[in-house]
């Protein structure tokens, strides 16, 4: 039986087969829209090919980009073109007419945006080259000087690093540099000096070796200041920005985190655990014996104060979430230790000891944001009862900054909560009901926020960082509101877009008309985040929900599976109707949203310190403490998807409404480049400093270029 069989395969491999044409007639040059959406051959036929005419839509064509020979992508240059300048509202033109075949390709730029930890490079891990390394136009040799890019130590440039050879001069610069953006301590007691950073070069040497100080600081905050401090661009240093100052930097904070840790250990540990452990946990405690750093805060607290500056440090410039929570972890242990949750005694250090706590608590809080886990901590625990402290400028700002941080959280796990309602499609009427309170809760916070500050009768001794640091302390509880509203209507703003659907899989539905089918396995997507802001809201009115196979691309399915598994596309979102928002509502409010946090975030302060000299490089000194920075991300997720939204809207809408349309998506599409480029002028300011954001930077800036190549920033 078996010869047999070979036999018979045999004879059959050998047979003649019939030739057969690919195309009994050639196809058409140009198909139209909705032929190439649902990968339907089109007959070419003008108005209306006969698909069409048979299923009674709107046919359509537009100028097919294929064939012809290749073109090379032209750099962008600085220099001025021939026709003279231009400036950036003149060289951008929008193009109604852009195929949808590049949706898929700017998607894939977007979508990354939204993910937790979005953009972060990581200093303790290896690099891997960015997905979509080679996607963005312009050169591939980058002008920044990226964190996988390990500067050559063997240069024999001479550094500046910003270090200081004082305590006071220390926390001098403290109040200069992060008090505006991270209030742990009270206000001065003393007035404000000139920052005197030591001025001594420094030969970039490898990096396992020590670096040399000039100063070594005494307490473990100081150590931690010293860390975040060492990051910005010494004053006098020619080259800020070349790959072995980048380098000397890095060395000397990472010297300094590590002393800081050094110390926290050494004074955490009990004298005889390594003698007696069984009496260990009984003896007290070690006692410091140092000088205070600031004069109303105990020197015991400056351990716990530490770990929240270091918290910062391992977000903002290690890129390690893991360690940023586990220092704010430290520190909620040492303040639930010291009773600092229900400290209610009225002295010297009262202020001290509930910024102590407060922070703790937003710090412990922020690590949840950014990671997308559960608070390890019920957020409104009636054990906290510790008041809140004040800011002389702003009586209610604490209260406001508080309030923000637990909507923020709220909202994080609201996303998680509905992406796996969504997915089991189970509970969805629960979520709708979150949907609501949750929005509720959001404008009555924003209502507080645009309410004039209160003035408290209580002394700042003149200190005009106190006052500073409460209008701050605003703008940022504003950014993480609006981040919160993006966070709670993202899904009702863009599950409308089919390739949206796609790519976060877990909000894609079985297909109804199988009911034993079942989804394909995928992973649940947590996404990380307003002032009254005049905008052309009222151009999103024209957007209408248009099932999935109007708007599929043939590209779709290959384009970044490695990221999202593929799934079929469905006409249709089941658990759509049940919202009790609507898709043109929600998109509003993600646009107002995310052009708040754009200028929220341009407006926050620049560090002012009294200096007899100017930086080198004439730019302004970076921002500090960008731990919320994970808005920055949302911000720019939205206002992409919202100018993809635009586009297609635009494509698809009649003749009759193509010149209306054309005029509002024209306004549009000006607002949203101005309010991306304000994130990218934030998050570039960051970047100076934290090299973790780098990788932000670089991922907002990749899609901007390719949204509008046209344009130079």
């Amino acid at each position: 039986m078996t010869d047999s069989f070979h036999h018979e395969g045999g004879l059959a491999s050998t047979a003649p087969r019939p030739v057969r044409k690919k195309f009994a007639k050639p196809p058409v040059k140009v198909a139209c829209l909705p032929c190439r959406a649902s990968r339907t051959r089109c007959g070419g036929q003008e108005p209306s090919c006969s698909n069409c005419l048979a299923k009674g839509r709107k046919c359509g064509y537009l100028p097919s980009k294929r064939g012809g020979p290749r073109k090379k992508k032209q750099k962008l240059s600085p220099s001025p073109s021939p026709d003279g300048d231009l400036s950036r509202d003149e060289a951008y033109v929008t193009d109604p007419s852009a195929e949808l075949d590049e949706a898929p390709g700017m998607f894939g730029q977007i979508d990354v945006l939204s993910l937790p930890g979005a953009g972060l490079r990581h200093l303790d891990f290896p690099q891997v080259a960015s997905i979509f390394q080679g996607y963005f136009t312009g050169d591939d040799n980058s002008s920044h000087v990226h964190m996988s890019q390990i500067p050559s130590p063997l240069s024999t440039t001479q550094c500046l690093v910003r270090t200081y050879g004082s305590e006071p001069e220390i926390l001098n610069a403290y109040y200069d540099f992060i008090h505006c953006y991270f209030p742990i301590l009270p206000p001065r007691v003393s007035p404000q000096c000139r920052d005197r950073p030591l001025q001594f070069n420094t030969s970039p040497s490898n990096s396992s070796s020590e670096p040399l100080m000039m100063y070594k600081p005494r307490s473990p905050l100081s150590m931690a200041m010293s860390a975040i401090l060492a990051l910005i661009p010494h004053p006098k240093d020619p080259e800020p920005t070349s790959p072995s100052s980048v380098l000397q930097r890095r060395t000397y904070s990472h010297a300094f985190a590590q002393l800081a840790n050094s110390i926290i250990d050494s004074e955490c540990d009990l004298e005889l655990s390594s003698t007696d452990p069984g009496q260990a946990l009984s003896a007290a405690r070690p006692s410091v014996d140092r000088e205070k750093l600031h004069p109303r805060t105990p020197e015991d607290l400056e351990t716990l104060l530490a770990l929240l500056v270091l918290s910062v440090y391992e977000y903002s410039q290690r890129g390690n979430m893991l360690k940023m929570r586990y220092r704010a972890g430290q520190a909620l242990a040492l303040a639930l230790d010291k009773y600092l949750h229900c400290s209610l005694e009225e002295d010297t250090f009262s202020e001290a000891r509930r910024r102590a706590w407060w922070m703790t608590y937003y710090c412990v809080i922020q690590g949840s944001i950014v990671s997308t886990t559960p608070p390890t901590i019920v957020i409104n625990d009636p054990q906290f009862t510790t008041p809140y402290p004040r800011f002389s400028a702003d009586a209610e700002g604490w209260s406001i900054l508080m309030q923000a941080q637990q909507v923020l959280v709220s909202a994080t796990s609201f996303i998680a909560d509905l992406n796996k309602s969504v997915y089991s499609q189970s509970g969805m009427h629960y979520m709708y009901e979150r949907m609501q309170q949750l929005d509720s809760w959001i404008t009555s916070v924003v209502a507080q926020v645009d309410m004039l500050p209160m003035i408290s009768s209580e002394s700042d001794f003149g200190d005009s960082r106190e006052t500073i640091a409460a209008q701050s302390i605003r703008a940022i509880s504003r950014i993480k509101l609006s981040s919160a509203q993006i966070k709670t209507h993202r899904l009702r703003a863009f599950s409308d877009i089919p390739i949206f659907i796609k790519r976060h899989c877990d909000l894609t539905a079985a297909d109804p008309n199988d009911p034993t089918s079942e989804m394909k396995n995928s992973s649940l997507h947590r996404s990380n985040e307003p002032t009254n802001v005049g905008c052309s809201c009222s151009s999103l009115d024209q957007f209408q929900r248009a099932s999935s196979a109007e708007y599929m691309t043939p590209s779709d399915s290959s384009t970044s599976s490695d990221i999202h598994p593929i799934v079929p596309q469905y006409p249709q979102i089941p658990f759509a109707s049940g919202f009790p928002y609507s898709p043109q509502h929600s998109t509003k409010i993600c646009l107002r949203a995310a052009l708040a946090i754009a200028r929220m975030f341009e407006g926050l302060p620049y560090p002012q310190p009294l200096t007899d000299t100017t930086q080198s490089d004439n730019r302004p000194l970076p921002r500090t403490m960008p731990s919320f920075a994970c808005c920055l991300m949302q911000s720019s997720y939205a206002m992409f998807m919202i100018y993809y939204k635009a586009r297609v809207a635009n494509q698809f809408s009649t003749d009759s409404e193509s010149e209306l349309a054309a005029e509002s998506t024209d306004h549009l599409v000006k607002e949203l480049r101005n309010g991306l480029e304000r994130i990218i002028d934030a998050v570039s300011n960051y970047s100076h400093a934290f090299e973790a954001l780098d990788g932000m930077r670089d991922e907002i800036q990749g899609a901007y270029q390719t949204a509008f190549p046209r344009v130079s920033l």
